[in-house]
């Protein structure tokens, strides 16, 4: 498995709250002489912008690069640098610049740890940077539609690992930001001002960029779709139920998003609590992760701004050195100016920007998570574990209730049933939930991304079967050139059919077009069985997901 592709797949998979760390890109390093590389690099940059083109942003001219049928300009600051007395603050205009800046290189990823699987870090702190891959545009008075792809994770990755080259084919403006994470992007003290929401604030911030800066890319700032996977999704869902982000997108695309979703005890590894909701936490929660976090870092606790300006004076390196900081901050607070009310309580009341919706998760979602805590890492998950697990998820009686339904003798290994219940429980029943939720107010296309033999990204060394894995679906939508080769040609045509889907409802909030199987919009409307199209190689068509996930059995389940 190449760097490359080990950088790009990383920045789309959830770190759990067990501080399962995922992959990060790899820097390419070399022992050769610094003058000569340096010389070769400025030769490249220049080779690049002498066939790019230039395009002027409301903060100064930048150049890209014009490679075939693309343009790409990348490392774009959408927001002034979050540091000193900027860190944990709400992200502030960009600075304008004289001249032609270069756009040919991506820019830094923001602050990060590295994971077990690639030993990868940033402490860089000017990382608002985005990246804008186009199409050439023949009208630009009328523009084409534009994407916005808020990455996964929360720990780990950035806009500059995903290549939008695939949906720039389908005639989209395809936009990638970076934004805060971890401890950077969610730090809550008493008095903040925005408190547990600086990502989600990035976002906004990337959002508002595209509204006054997509006509010089060739895109339409009236027709922007929002979309992400996983962390990136249930961002989404904040964006949908914040004041602050009304207008500044017409339609959203939820891939693996957790709004609605709780965590039974253990779901996330044996020793991780559980949660009503995986990915929203009160103020009060967030200021007391925020204390717990802090404490080795010996800053002063009798008042919150004393904290702050002593936090503020750290080096990022020395915040990045406490265990598990990052991992941490992996939930969004609310009661506050950004996420007024809990988003779920919101979604179910219809309290939402109502655009259209096109959701989804993977058939197989927590195969990745057991995977990467037994199986693949070459702890095998046993009877033993799986009794233990059900226990700690449900209590005594109804976890011999569970086993009865999910049996060890039905699955090829207690970590495959294990991971089946979790599916089942957490990951389709909240989804469910979100669809139910949404579609009664807003139109919605639900998908299951359904392909069993997706190719594995994770480099794990032990074998096991992830099936149709939680993000295995974003490969087939982002340009990477190392998984090109993995994928049969029936995958091929999966992708190509995913990423025409995925176009056509940024063009008119509808997955159809020409050439593309039916999908109709899915309808809460008990107790018959609302629409979900499958993805799959084999086949692409309507899915009993009820069925399919045992939601059923799960209804009646406490």
């Amino acid at each position: 498995m190449t760097p490359r592709r080990i950088l790009r797949r990383a920045a789309v998979t959830v770190i759990s709250a067990a501080a399962l760390a995922a992959p990060a890109c790899v820097p390419r390093t070399s022992t050769a002489d610094p003058a000569p590389a340096a010389a070769e690099a400025a030769g490249t940059a220049a080779a690049r912008a002498a066939t790019g083109e230039t395009v002027r942003t409301d903060a100064g001219l930048v150049r890209g690069t014009r490679s075939g049928r693309h343009r790409v300009f990348q490392g774009i600051p959408y927001a002034g640098a979050p540091k000193g007395r900027h860190r944990w603050a709400p992200p502030r205009p960009v600075a304008p610049w004289k001249g032609v800046r270069d756009a040919t290189e991506p820019g830094p990823l923001c602050p990060q740890v590295p994971s077990p699987y690639a030993p990868v870090s940033s402490t860089e702190e000017d990382c608002l940077v985005l990246n804008v891959t186009a199409p050439p545009v023949a009208d630009r008075r009328r523009g084409l539609p534009v994407l916005v792809w808020i990455h996964g994770d929360g720990a780990v990755g950035g806009g500059s690992l995903f290549d939008g080259r695939r949906l720039a084919d389908r005639g989209l403006v395809v936009v990638t930001p970076n934004y805060r994470l971890g401890v950077f992007g969610g730090l809550a003290l008493p008095g903040l001002d925005g408190a547990g929401t600086f990502g989600l604030q990035d976002q906004r911030a990337a959002l508002s960029w595209v509204r006054k800066n997509a006509r010089a890319f060739g895109g339409d700032p009236g027709n922007v779709t929002v979309a992400g996977v996983s962390f990136g999704a249930s961002a989404i869902a904040a964006h949908l139920t914040s004041p602050a982000s009304k207008g500044l997108f017409h339609r959203a695309v939820m891939a693996s998003g957790e709004a609605m979703m709780d965590m039974p005890a253990g779901a996330m590894g044996p020793d991780v609590p559980g949660y009503p909701w995986y990915m929203w936490r009160s103020g009060r929660e967030m200021e007391d992760i925020t204390t717990e976090m802090i404490a080795p870092l010996g800053c002063p606790h009798d008042r919150p701004q004393r904290t702050l300006d002593c936090l503020r004076a750290l080096p990022v390196k020395k915040i990045l050195d406490v265990p598990h900081i990052m991992n941490a901050f992996q939930a969004f607070g609310y009661g506050n100016a950004t996420l007024p009310e809990l988003p779920p309580e919101a979604l179910r009341a219809g309290r939402f920007h109502r655009v259209p919706v096109l959701s989804g998760a993977t058939r197989d979602e927590h195969r990745t998570f057991v995977g990467m805590l037994y199986d693949a890492v070459g702890r095998p998950f046993t009877e033993a574990d799986y009794d233990r697990a059900l226990r700690t998820a449900f209590g005594e009686r109804p976890a011999e209730r569970v086993r009865a339904e999910y049996p060890t003798s039905a699955f090829p290994s207690p970590g495959l049933a294990w991971a089946t219940v979790i599916t089942d429980r957490m990951w389709a029943r909240g989804t469910r939930a979100q669809h139910d939720a949404l579609a009664r107010y807003a139109p919605v296309y639900a998908y299951e991304f359904a392909d069993r033999d997706a190719p594995m990204f994770l480099p794990l060394p032990g074998a096991f079967d992830f099936g149709a894995f939680h993000a295995g679906d974003i490969p087939y939508l982002f340009e990477d050139p190392a998984a090109e080769p993995l994928f049969t040609p029936a995958q091929r045509r999966l992708s190509a059919t995913m990423t025409g889907y995925w176009a056509a409802f940024a063009r008119t909030g509808a997955p159809r077009g020409t050439g593309l199987p039916a999908w109709h919009p899915y309808r809460p409307e008990p107790p018959g069985r609302p629409y979900t199209q499958s993805l799959a190689p084999q086949r692409i068509g309507p899915v009993d997901y009820f069925r399919t996930h045992n939601l059923g059995f799960w209804s009646r389940m406490p």
